[in-house]
């Protein structure tokens, strides 16, 4: 049989009424493909559990094939590839989740199976801090051959987007619509860049828009194909911790970035890791260790992670660093620690030289994201 033939079937299944992914799974698996599925005898069918008479007329009768077809065509024009679950491209870590998709779509370069996948999340509405460790965290990764996974959305998928590219890692963007369009419309330009480089993955078919109820089961794609899942800054509700949920309970290595308990978009990080749901991450050295995902030929060099693994602040210096989450002005840092700027300069120095403190434009100074404070 032709793989285009084969094609019809696979998406003809996932439109049957009554057949979601779970059942559409257990009847490939009893038939062996999906064209055998829609061939097999109505009474053979309705004798197996949880299909019955209604869901094996549904399969017996369904006539909505020249729809399939031009499915295929769209697909064949746009050079889409179909992934289904039983095919040796399909990711492992997504068949391994009771819940994924029998089917996805993928446009892109890179390759699905034996990949170390690494999604990063968070929100819409980043500080400069989750900014700053987010593009610290990507390109500390550079040489590891992880792909970045994240949901193409405005804000820390964005930032973990690009970052993975500027730093010569594939980046894939899981879709909550068909591929027929790219939302938000601001990323086209990112997404295109990212068939070169990675690719552009969904299990919504040509047409499907962008609507709100589409964006928990992309959330179980960004969760599920993982092996790691790294939520940046989120509030405590969003997107964000659903994902995080999922991943948790498809048993993945769950991490989040602490923040202050003043802070709004760290009350959703603080939160997983209060309840024991993420370990506290600082930057890409102590992931890499954790996960085991140390190459050989990985770029990180020792003198650099040496220089910003931990940092032992005495309390002075811990007072000043709690103000420098995001950039502040030295006019404000003198004001709220009752100093001088003479008396704070050589602090300031001092911490810079040993990387902890980064000098921005205008007098400003920012804590590096990359620093584990002990």
């Amino acid at each position: 049989m032709m793989l285009h033939d084969e094609w019809l079937y696979q998406i003809a299944l996932t439109r049957v009424e009554g057949i979601g992914d779970f059942l559409a799974r257990l009847l490939v698996l009893e038939f062996g493909s999906a064209s055998a599925v829609f061939k097999a005898k109505k009474k053979l069918l309705e004798r197996l559990e949880k299909i019955g008479p209604f869901r094996a007329k549904a399969i017996a009768s369904f006539n909505d094939f020249n729809r399939c077809e031009k499915e295929i065509e769209f697909l064949i024009k746009h050079k889409i590839q179909v992934v289904f679950f039983n095919h040796h491209h399909y990711p492992k870590q997504l068949y391994d989740c009771y819940d994924a998709p029998v089917l996805l779509y993928f446009k892109g370069s890179a390759t699905l199976e034996n990949q170390r996948f690494l999604s990063i999340v968070g929100t819409r509405n980043p500080s400069i801090y989750g900014i700053e460790w987010t593009r610290n965290f990507v390109k500390d990764l550079q040489g590891s051959e992880i792909i970045i996974v994240s949901g193409l959305a405005e804000g820390i998928d964005t930032i973990a987007h690009e970052s993975a590219l500027q730093n010569g890692l594939n980046s894939i963007g899981v879709l909550g619509h068909g591929l027929h369009t790219i939302y938000p419309a601001v990323n086209r330009k990112l997404a295109a860049r990212m068939i070169e480089q990675g690719g552009l993955l969904t299990h919504f078919p040509s047409g499907t828009n962008p609507e709100r109820q589409h964006f928990p089961s992309r959330n179980r794609i960004t969760g599920g194909i993982c092996d790691a899942l790294v939520v940046v800054e989120t509030g405590i509700r969003g997107g964000s911790l659903i994902t995080a949920d999922l991943a948790y309970g498809y048993q993945k290595e769950i991490f989040a970035l602490p923040g202050r308990v003043t802070d709004l978009m760290s009350a959703g990080t603080n939160q997983l890791i209060q309840q024991q749901q993420a370990i506290p991450i600082h930057n890409a050295f102590g992931f890499l260790d954790y996960m085991k995902w140390r190459d050989n030929d990985n770029k990180i060099t020792t003198e650099k992670e040496n220089s910003s693994l931990f940092f032992y602040p005495s309390e002075r210096e811990k007072k000043l660093l709690d103000l420098m989450i995001d950039p502040i002005h030295i006019d404000e840092l003198s004001g709220k620690m009752e100093e001088t700027h003479s008396q704070l300069a050589s602090i300031l120095l001092q911490l810079e030289l040993k990387g902890v403190v980064m000098n921005k434009p205008g007098k400003r100074y920012q804590l590096n994201p990359t620093i584990a404070l002990l």
